[in-house]
């Protein structure tokens, strides 16, 4: 078991809802996967910031910290899915 740091950058244009339900779902994803040890908003405003530069025509995103320890080959897994979940512009995982 490793310990990782995985940044979310979710899509605020469907409402706080979407937020909670993508939050949820990668939350139940690494808790079936390994050990969650938090998943906090990063920044003030609920995580919620301007972008540096528009992605996908968007300006502003949700962003969540999550911290976890799993096995070395889930972060991988998490990522491809979150690549292909609408909702989600970026995703970003580092080992500590």
């Amino acid at each position: 078991m490793n310990n990782y740091e995985t940044m979310f950058v979710f899509s605020v244009a469907k409402g706080e809802e979407s937020v909670k339900a993508l939050v949820e779902k990668f939350t139940a994803l690494v808790e079936k996967h390994g050990t969650l040890e938090s998943a906090v908003p990063f920044g003030s405003n609920e995580g919620v910031r301007t972008l540096a530069y528009p992605i996908n025509d968007e300006t502003s995103g949700a962003y969540i910290l999550m911290n976890y320890a799993s096995a070395p080959e889930f972060p991988a897994e998490l990522e491809r899915i979150a690549n292909i979940t609408e909702g989600v512009l970026r995703v970003l995982t580092v080992r500590k």
